[in-house]
């Protein structure tokens, strides 16, 4: 008779998960937040490389500019024309080359290369990531 009583409340029990269900939804999360994690990833390193990709024309730009007004190719023509003068004062026109250098220009556009060059070495070295990422969500 127990066990009629058994089979009749049996239904009001909480039902057991089945089992490894709780390991499949923890990785299920953690798959989730890597997907997460590479999408951030993925703007990064697309926002980088526009910036860098607009910038590094604009810095050349900017450089080239400077360089034509600031007189340091005179310099230089007149070193190379007459070298005779230029061994013998050779120090004066070192300092006189070295301030008409546009050091701004050169900045600005070591920086830009440097971006590009560290946003294709990001590209690189997490290829196989942003490219699985990549796999994942056409699919």
């Amino acid at each position: 008779m127990r066990k009629d009583y058994e089979k009749l409340f049996s239904y009001l029990e909480p039902a057991e998960p089945p089992a490894g269900l709780f390991d499949r939804i923890i990785l299920a999360i953690k798959r989730e937040q890597e997907l997460r994690q590479t999408k951030r990833l993925l703007f990064s390193f697309l926002f980088l490389l526009v910036t860098s990709f607009i910038a590094t024309p604009l810095s050349w730009r900017i450089l080239v500019s400077q360089v034509e007004n600031s007189g340091i190719l005179y310099f230089v023509s007149a070193a190379v024309s007459d070298f005779g003068i230029f061994l013998t004062l050779w120090q004066d026109f070192g300092l006189a080359i070295l301030e008409s250098l546009p050091i701004m220009g050169i900045v600005v556009f070591t920086i830009s290369i440097g971006v590009a060059l560290f946003t294709l070495r990001l590209f690189f070295y997490k290829k196989r990531l942003l490219l699985g990422y990549l796999m994942h969500s056409f699919v």
